[in-house]
């Protein structure tokens, strides 16, 4: 009897148990999830034409926003493979801040942007044999393309005319973790840094705005994924 219990606890166990395994050549991982790009910006000061100078002390800023994330990787090896970021457009309200005197009722809100900024990079997973944890590391590229740029209803009653941001090539890095709940369905957790500069114009009385921002988000996703 003893022995026929310990033999159903055995099946049981076996068949609630995830069927992990490391990824291995010829895989194709799809994960989707919440992906929130926080900018980590740091910008000149701003280009004032009306002035003919920079201001001192003034700076653009960006706010973060979180959408739909999408990966899509391809193991060239069992340790090795490729991966490109997609994403439904981030949407980002941009400001200026510490404009002085006279000029201070230009501070505030300016207007928002979209951006898309598809990632291909390179993947490496050290872990070998069956394990639930499949950590890894990746570098690559980023293009970042913005579009849909307008000024605020505020800010055109300032007198501000057109908003332009130039797009962006960087380089891009990020730590991963896929944990297996069957040998199929993973969960994962990621975290991206991406070198975003980008140079942002508009008008004011008729004279050129410019600035130069260093974006730098960190980029974080946490989602679902699976192995074909």
């Amino acid at each position: 009897m003893r022995k026929s219990l310990f033999t159903l606890s055995a099946l049981v166990l076996a068949a609630v148990a995830p069927l992990a395994s490391a990824h291995q050549a010829g895989d194709i991982l799809i994960r989707a999830g919440a992906v929130t790009v926080d900018p980590h910006e740091d910008s000149s000061d701003i280009w004032v034409g009306a002035l003919g100078t920079d201001v001192a002390e003034t700076k653009a800023t960006l706010d973060s926003d979180t959408q739909l994330g999408l990966n899509f990787a391809y193991m060239l090896t069992d340790h090795i493979g490729v991966e490109l970021l997609a994403a439904t457009p981030f949407n980002h309200d941009v400001g200026v801040s510490g404009m002085p005197g006279d000029f201070a009722g230009l501070n505030g809100k300016l207007g928002s942007l979209k951006h898309l900024p598809p990632t291909l990079s390179v993947l490496y997973y050290p872990m070998s044999g069956v394990s639930n944890f499949q950590p890894y590391v990746g570098a690559g590229i980023n293009y970042t393309w913005f579009f849909d740029t307008k000024l605020s209803s505020e800010a055109e009653a300032k007198g501000f005319d057109g908003l332009d941001m130039k797009d962006s090539w960087g380089l891009a890095g990020q730590i991963g973790l896929d944990y297996m709940l069957s040998d199929n369905l993973m969960l994962n957790a990621q975290v991206r840094y991406i070198d975003i500069d980008t140079t942002g114009t508009t008008n004011f009385g008729g004279e050129k705005v410019k600035v130069d921002v260093d974006v730098d988000p960190f980029v974080y996703m946490v989602g679902l994924g699976y192995k074909f």
